[in-house]
């Protein structure tokens, strides 16, 4: 080889090496950042007709396992779909009160039968009969103010999925801008991976609110489908449509166009199922959250108001109601219409006839809620009797529970323990799709930058720039000698 084409070489050699200390850097620099992919410097032999003339540096290769971070992403979208369903059951629970509640549905139905017995113990005593009818308007706050939670669960959800639809469409068009961006780098000397991590970070952001799958294209882009096999980039971004609703009540539902469903690219889409782009996300999990388990919950809370209701105005309870007539609890101060159920936990409430606050008699709790006058203070007989309807076991009408026949007290008891076994399989579910997820990342981590192996390779690197400079060093020499003959 001839002197120039060793300096060559050599110089050849320090560039590539320098060029290799950046790459090996910038690895161990960000070895702990989200969606960096880890650089390899990519040369080959460079030559000019049959004489090597040194490397040349072709360029910097990004390396991901596609497959490890396809599956990492779906699993990271299944963990905040639990987490929406587990987070909801915790709320729920917490509303209607668990049994070791002090502010609970079950402890104002004790403390509604404690004054009734109370009370009936003392029939004369218009302190005891106002503390049976504050316990019974406690009862039914306590009812109503847990189908309220109920509603703003259901309009937070709506809220929630609004300002997922806006960040998706966001992240989808940032997909779509960044594979221009991509493509323009591609057969250039300029290296691309910066803005790889940057849309590997953007789908990661995606993920956290549907599952999605990456489809390597040419020049470096990427495809992005719904497991569904709906295109949400194929080129252009897809557009998702939602419209957040002002105010959901406890008749507000989806099938009579109450409330907003999903569009994508203008057509209307499936909220769950095998059919739909969102399923198996944090997205179906509110809409599943508004939909059905808080309709659901609301349901059974109706079904425990109309219970109520249905105990205290039974023919024969109290002689002084004509028929028809509204007992001691109500439909909004309304006698109650079977065909009318759906939020009455939220209309619920005690007869202004016994409450000296709207007009009412306390005397009428012991002597009848259509009594005109009142009668001998140490008649207990109705108040034993509204006592007896408060334990009395009889068949539940409505809510979807199993028939068999409850006192007042076991019916909530029923929807507490419901409540909680659903909140504790949710919350195994997360804990699992969790740990899965983890798991995943864990493996992710430990397949990208391994720093001993970055540190191993810059001593190599360091050991070629060396011997590299010698040679030049050498070279160098050699001319000062034939300079000098």
């Amino acid at each position: 080889m001839t002197i120039s084409g060793s300096l060559a070489s050599a110089i050849s050699g320090l560039n590539a090496a320098s060029r290799n200390v950046e790459v090996i850097s910038n690895n161990i620099a960000n070895a702990a950042t989200k969606g960096y992919g880890r650089r390899e410097l990519v040369t080959e032999a460079r030559s000019i007709g049959s004489v090597g003339q040194g490397v040349r540096v072709v360029g910097v290769r990004r390396e991901s396992d596609m497959v490890l971070i396809g599956d990492r992403r779906i699993a990271q979208a299944a963990t905040g779909g639990d987490a929406v369903r587990a987070a909801y059951y915790r709320s729920l629970e917490s509303a209607i009160g668990t049994t070791d509640s002090a502010v609970s549905i079950g402890s104002r139905i004790d403390a509604f039968d404690s004054a009734l017995l109370a009370a009936a113990a003392n029939p004369g005593s218009s302190a005891r009969l106002d503390a049976a009818v504050q316990a019974a308007d406690a009862l039914t706050q306590q009812i109503s103010d847990a189908a309220d939670a109920v509603q703003e669960l259901r309009q937070r959800a709506d809220g929630t999925i609004a300002d997922q639809v806006t960040q998706l469409n966001a992240a989808l068009r940032r997909v779509s801008d960044l594979n221009g961006q991509i493509r323009g780098h591609a057969g250039g000397n300029t290296d691309a991976s910066a803005l790889m991590d940057q849309r590997q970070q953007v789908i990661d952001s995606i993920a956290a609110i549907l599952p999605v799958r990456e489809v390597q294209r040419e020049f470096g882009q990427v495809a992005l489908y719904a497991l569904n096999g709906a295109a949400l980039v194929e080129g252009p971004a897809a557009q998702f449509g939602f419209s957040r609703t002002a105010a959901i009540g406890p008749d507000t539902c989806l099938a009579e166009g109450e409330l907003s469903g999903l569009t994508l690219n203008g057509r209307p889409v499936a909220l769950s199922g095998a059919n739909s782009p969102i399923a198996g996300g944090a997205m179906a999990a509110q809409f599943q959250l508004r939909d059905t388990l808080a309709v659901e919950s609301q349901t059974q809370l109706d079904a425990l108001a109309r219970d109520l209701v249905e105990r205290f105005s039974d023919s024969g309870l109290d002689p002084s109601l004509s028929p028809g007539a509204a007992g001691l609890f109500t439909d909004n101060g309304s006698a109650f219409d079977p065909l009318a159920e759906t939020g009455l936990a939220q209309r619920l409430g005690v007869n202004a006839a016994v409450d000296p606050a709207r007009g009412g008699a306390l005397w009428r709790l012991r002597d009848g809620i259509g009594a005109g006058s009142a009668g001998a203070g140490g008649n207990a007989q109705l108040l034993v009797d509204l006592q007896a309807a408060l334990t009395e076991r009889r068949a539940t009408a409505s809510g979807g529970f199993m028939a068999a026949d409850r006192s007042f007290s076991a019916l909530q008891g029923e929807i507490v323990s419901s409540v909680a076994a659903s909140r504790l399989g949710a919350e195994a579910e997360a804990s699992f799709s969790s740990a899965r997820s983890e798991a995943l990342v864990q493996e992710e981590e430990a397949g990208g930058v391994d720093t001993d192996f970055e540190l191993q390779s810059l001593l190599m690197v360091e050991q070629a720039y060396a011997a590299n400079a010698k040679v030049i060093q050498i070279i160098g020499q050699m001319i000062d000698k034939l300079m000098e003959m």
